[in-house]
């Protein structure tokens, strides 16, 4: 019942579209005029991906850090290692170079050699005060090397601060105002005014400045984002157009093909900017992906077209036959494609929400526009002459399908035996995968910030933060000497980490003041005694100017302090190895009865985003492959059917987790995607597949061997013309200069084909091994929908 009902519907469907084809034509256009006009609203991202959910504790903490001490990454740094820099001319223009910075309203303060303050001790007030430590025009040489060696020997707390002795490499700090650093004032700010200062710079005196902090790293790697969508795009209608008018040998059909999908593109930029989401590097694939799986659905609706114009020649049967009788197979297969993405919308995670939300409407989004113009746009055109359908009598795709009859007739075992084999090496490899929580392991290598941030990790031990709080659970209690004690101690274990720089706390300000209250010699830079402490404590509070020192590290009552370190770039484990050290050290200094004490900062989030990201995708690829499971059981309404159209999808996602341990692709935002993405388009395959061969079944009243082979020949060209399509499609993302979206288009790729051999060599294989439990009547009843139409058992072959 519900199958003649689903062939009238299209039946029904293919009049309406055909009858009203201008005013289709018409709607299809002001719609995407008005999508068009959404694109107004797209926004670039401008902060940093978020992959834990608002209620998450780790995010908790870190939000209320942030209330406390405002943005923790909002520090862009500069430095130069070069002898030249000490001569007049160029020293003079270093620090030139920092007052011209602090004129930007964007800026909310800097700290360089020009406006470097020393902490002294006033004998006479007996208070401590700021004095500049430039005082006098440096117009020498020998001024300069003075003024640095003071800096370098007698001022420690500036130490891997402002300068590194060893290298004598000078550094200048710039906080950007934390209201701006969220937003695209600082993208433009960074990109133009930044940018121009720093090349001004680099002309007049040769130097190269290096320059780096998450602000500047954040903005250049959106860039790259913005850069690479027109790169994809480009380069995906490139391929695709190329392969199609390989196959089809037709300009008319290619250029059909790709105004759909260029359109598909239009709504898919329309839909972002109409939802208001970001874009992000997640949601700058989806333009070129739109293309991708688009010119698959071009190619069964063109390929049906022609194959009825050769039979009959009578153009509007033609057309009509193109909606009734392919309309529900590509439904069907976009929407298991369009499950595969809207599996993501079930994670926390508003990053990958979005991208499932925006993919899946616009799946359904270009199988509609191709379902609609191509009918619609042939119906204005003449009949394709005989060259064009010349490709439907291909001896070389005869070749291929005859290859795989052989093997499946004459190999089923050795199939069997390699199946199994790549399994357990899969398995072994599995085992070998590494999760990557690494902020910047997907940043394009070679680009020169890139380059930027492994010389600030040698040159000053790291640039993402990792900030500990300390809550002393009292007013004024971060001052008690007993607390100082501690924060030195874990400022200590924090010091013997290598892949740490030295602390910043309030400690070094106290050091500094017993420095200074000891006239500056650099060996009292330590803490006080208990008897010195309250004469220092007593200058301290007389001197004015204390409370902005004291605000850049303890909270305005004095309760809670903030510890802050710099990270390198180091892999998952060992930052989990640091965070396991720094906490057990943490809960042995700070007894939990006396102090809440926690780790946060932009470094420890994504790691933890990365391992939650990684445990909700697991549980979206199981809802993937039940939702998929559902949808079979519908459709054939058969167990064993159901476990054995999902071998041959699963089988090459598990070879595909194997490769990546093996290559050693860690699990990171951006490989994750690829496991729900290929099962969603490769399950396609499975179910053209076994729609043809149930239909074969009844034609051929239960001989299983001829209906196998039959539906094999039937759709082994259709699968390999999409396959090839799909896997040329994605590897488009390997010239993305994103490690993770290199790894996504090929990992994707690599799978697609894995399953498109898995469904024309494994899959009739296990039906023709299992026909005496899956071949009668009982098994496969009548299905709930019929996918393909009973009269095309024999001239099918989109």
């Amino acid at each position: 019942m519900v199958a003649k009902l689903t062939q009238g519907f299209w039946a029904r469907t293919a009049r309406i579209i055909l009858r009203n084809r201008v005013l289709i034509l018409v709607l299809i256009a002001a719609f995407t005029v008005f999508l068009g006009l959404q694109w107004e609203h797209m926004r670039f991202s401008s902060s940093q991906a978020n992959l834990l959910p608002d209620d998450h504790p780790i995010n908790q903490e870190y939000q209320s850090f942030l209330k406390q001490f405002g943005e923790e990454g909002n520090a862009v740094v500069f430095a130069v290692k070069d002898s030249a820099l000490y001569s007049p001319q160029n020293f003079n223009r270093w620090n030139r170079l920092s007052k011209q910075l602090q004129a930007f309203p964007e800026v909310d303060f800097v700290l360089s050699t020009d406006n470097l303050l020393e902490l002294k001790r006033d004998s006479e007030k007996q208070e401590f005060v700021l004095e500049p430590f430039i005082k006098d025009s440096l117009n020498t040489r020998s001024k300069i090397d003075s003024l640095t060696g003071y800096l370098f020997n007698n001022l420690p707390f500036y130490d891997k601060l402002i300068y590194n002795k060893e290298s004598s490499t000078i550094r200048t700090i710039v906080n950007l105002d934390k209201d701006i650093v969220n937003t695209s004032v600082r993208k433009d700010f960074i990109l133009k005014d930044l940018t121009n200062l720093i090349n001004d710079f680099e002309e007049e005196t040769g130097l190269n400045v290096h320059v780096s902090g998450m602000p500047y790293i954040r903005t250049l790697n959106s860039q790259n984002i913005i850069d690479e969508i027109g790169k994809f795009i480009f380069a995906a209608l490139a391929v695709t157009s190329l392969i199609f008018f390989f196959f089809f040998r037709s300009v008319r059909a290619t250029t059909i093909s790709m105004c759909v999908v260029i359109i598909g593109v239009m709504w898919a930029f329309g839909i972002l900017g109409l939802l208001q989401y970001e874009i992000t590097v997640l949601t700058a694939l989806i333009p070129p992906l739109i293309i991708v799986i688009g010119v698959p659905n071009c190619i069964f609706l063109i390929n049906k077209y022609q194959q009825e114009v050769k039979k009959h020649g009578n153009q509007a049967l033609s057309l009509q036959r193109v909606i009734s009788k392919i309309g529900n197979a590509t439904l069907m297969t976009n929407m298991t494609t369009a499950s595969g993405f809207a599996t993501f919308i079930i994670t926390d995670s508003k990053l990958l929400k979005e991208f499932g939300v925006v993919a899946s409407i616009n799946i359904i989004g270009i199988f509609i526009l191709s379902l609609l113009i191509i009918p619609i746009v042939y119906s204005f055109m003449s009949l394709p002459k005989t060259k064009h359908l010349k490709h439907l009598n291909k001896r070389w795709i005869d070749a291929f399908v005859n290859w795989m009859e052989r093997i499946v007739r004459d190999h089923r075992i050795a199939v069997y035996i390699v199946s199994i084999a790549l399994l357990v090496v899969s398995i072994i490899g599995i085992y070998q995968i590494e999760i990557s929580g690494s902020p910047i392991e997907d940043m394009p290598k070679k680009a020169e910030f890139f380059q930027d941030i492994r010389f600030f990790e040698s040159e000053f031990d790291g640039i993402m933060p990792v900030e500990i709080v300390v809550d002393t659970e009292r007013p004024k209690g971060v001052l008690k000497p007993a607390t100082l004690k501690r924060i030195d101690r874990l400022g200590g274990v924090i010091e013997e980490i290598p892949e740490l720089s030295k602390s910043i706390s309030i400690v070094n300000l106290v050091k500094y003041s017993k420095q200074a209250f000891y006239n500056g010699i650099p060996k009292y830079y330590q803490l006080p005694t208990t008897q010195e402490n309250n004469f220092i404590m007593d200058v301290a509070r007389k001197s004015s100017g204390n409370s902005d020192l004291l605000k850049n590290f303890v909270d305005s009552t004095g309760q809670t302090a903030r510890i802050t370190t710099f990270m390198k770039d180091v892999k998952t484990d060992r930052m989990e190895e640091i965070e396991d050290r720094l906490l057990e050290n943490i809960e042995k200094i700070f007894p939990s009865e006396r102090y809440n004490v926690y780790m946060t900062g932009s470094a420890l989030l994504f790691l933890k985003g990365t391992k939650y990201l990684v445990k909700n995708l697991v549980l979206s690829l199981a809802f993937a492959i039940f939702l998929i499971a559902l949808f079979m059981a519908y459709l054939f309404r058969s167990f064993r059917m159901i476990i054995i159209s999902l071998i041959p999808n699963l089988l090459p996602l598990v070879i595909t987790a194997g490769v990546m341990g093996f290559v050693g692709v860690p699990i990171k935002p951006s490989t994750i995607l690829v496991f729900s993405i290929a099962f969603g388009i490769s399950v396609d395959d499975t179910i053209h597949f076994l729609a043809k061969y149930r239909q074969e079944l009844t034609a051929n009243k239960w001989r299983i061997q001829k209906s196998v082979y039959a539906a094999l020949r039937e759709t082994g060209v259709s699968m390999f013309y999409t396959s090839i399509v799909l896997f040329f499609g994605f590897s488009v993302f390997v010239i993305s200069n994103f490690g993770g979206t290199v790894a996504l288009g090929a990992l994707v790729s690599a799978t697609l084909l894995f399953a498109m051999l898995a469904n024309l060599i494994l899959l009739p294989s296990l039906l023709l091994s299992l026909e005496r439990s899956i071949a009668n009547k009982e098994v496969l009843k009548k299905p709930q929908i019929d996918i393909l139409p009973k009269e095309e058992v024999n001239i099918e072959n989109p």
